[in-house]
């Protein structure tokens, strides 16, 4: 349903946070809508998300939408009454720049590519919205990565935000999350395939270690209640674990990890992990308080009361520092940090509710 399909812009030369520069990088994005001069929304994708927020699997992208329902004719939001932008982040493998990406030699980047971090997935945000004459966005929504994403824009550009909706997320990547990250990154690298992460073009890929990844991620987007009720002890049909067969979660996660290797790229994984790993809005501003008496924008900060990874007290904490934000929002699900794509009904319905007030900071 998207109006225009998958579509791109030069951002030319990047200069990132470490000092280094991404020369000739170039943004995928999709949009829906007509732009206005107040109107336009900013979806932040998750890890393995894109830029296909909703619509059908087609020519030139292999998955259906990552958000089905949020975005269309009644929904939440109306492209009638916004036009809502998601562009495919830095360091990713469906259109923007990322390692699988050719380098100005003609040769894929690998791993020649550079460290990135959330604040220069922020800054190319930038680029793009200033090629679609943005100056300002009415809100910035995103979860779990992609609420990284949505703090740092208030604070990197704080004129530049009317409400931004932070989903699952959290100020810092904690000791934890770092930690459920490492044996991911130890299963990519490690695999002989990754062969330094130089295996593009040699029809080899380190898709056993991808696969591996998925599964320890997995077990962290979903929640143990989840996945008792939902599996418990049950053997797989078929299989007799008693006899190398595999129980029924074990069945689940297989799928996922094969359906992920189907369809991103490992050395995109690694990149992405890294930069989230390396997200702190508190890094160089402060301590958390001093750095969100900054904003001058409308925070909105919801959390699922079963996720495990970004725990509903990361954003207590966040509140706390920023008695501003509006509480927090507790959308209720069985399902974990996956919660917050799941219960669509429940985060639509906060944000068509605040985006219809006039605090949304519309101008």
């Amino acid at each position: 349903m998207s109006a225009t399909g998958r579509r791109f812009v030069a951002a030319g030369d990047l200069l990132l946070e470490s000092g280094a520069t991404l020369p000739g990088a170039r943004i995928a994005y999709e949009s829906w809508g007509n732009p206005q001069a107040d109107n336009a929304i900013l979806i932040c994708h998750a890890l393995t998300g894109d830029a296909h927020v909703v619509g059908p699997a087609g020519p030139d992208q292999p998955t259906p939408g990552w958000w089905d329902g949020l975005i269309g004719p009644g929904r939440y939001l109306d492209p009638a009454d916004w036009y809502v932008v998601a562009s495919n982040v830095l360091g990713g493998c469906q259109g923007t720049t990322g390692p699988s990406s050719e380098a100005p030699d003609g040769r894929p980047w690998g791993s020649r590519f550079p460290a990135i971090t959330i604040r220069d997935q922020v800054n190319a945000e930038a680029v793009l919205a200033d090629a679609l004459g943005i100056d300002r966005w009415a809100a910035v929504i995103g979860g779990s990565m992609g609420g990284m994403r949505a703090i740092e824009w208030p604070l990197m550009y704080p004129d530049r935000v009317g409400t931004a909706f932070v989903l699952a997320s959290t100020g810092y990547a904690s000791a934890d999350q770092i930690a459920w990250c490492a044996p991911q990154l130890a299963a990519i690298t490690s695999d002989p395939d990754w062969q330094g992460g130089d295996y593009y073009g040699t029809g080899r890929s380190p898709a056993v270690g991808l696969g591996i990844a998925r599964r320890i991620a997995h077990i962290t987007y979903r929640s143990e209640f989840e996945l008792a009720t939902r599996f418990g002890r049950s053997a797989q049909a078929g299989e007799d674990p008693a006899t190398g067969g595999r129980y029924a979660v074990e069945s689940y996660l297989d799928h996922h990890a094969t359906k992920l290797a189907r369809r991103f790229d490992p050395g995109s994984y690694v990149v992405l992990t890294r930069a989230m790993n390396s997200h702190d809005i508190t890094r160089g501003r402060g301590d958390l308080a001093s750095t969100l008496a900054r904003l001058r924008s409308r925070l909105v900060v919801a959390t699922v009361d079963s996720d495990r990874l970004y725990p509903p007290s990361l954003s207590a904490e966040l509140v706390a520092a920023f008695p501003a934000a509006d509480g927090v929002h507790t959308i209720n699900s069985p399902y974990g940090h996956d919660g917050f794509l799941i219960e669509l009904d429940q985060v639509g319905a906060l944000i068509a509710k605040t985006l219809s007030t006039a605090a949304v900071g519309r101008r």
